[in-house]
């Protein structure tokens, strides 16, 4: 699978965006992403906050350094 080059805190802040009113292509031409990668992050990414996002990451990484 393709690595992305937006970050999970940059993603929700392009979703953030389009829910402030600015409309989907104008986020998608400023962005340089498609309309259906728009919405398949808005779709993965709903509700969420960068917060939320840092914890779950930091989880992540605990988990996986825990050697067993």
């Amino acid at each position: 699978m393709r690595k992305s080059k937006f970050s999970e805190s940059q993603i929700v802040a392009i979703l953030k965006e389009g829910e402030a009113g600015l409309p989907v292509a104008e986020v998608c031409r400023k962005r340089g992403i498609s309309a259906p990668t728009y919405y398949a992050w808005k779709s993965k990414y709903a509700g969420a906050t960068v917060s939320d996002l840092a914890l779950e990451n930091a989880a992540i990484k605990d988990v996986l350094a825990k050697k067993f």
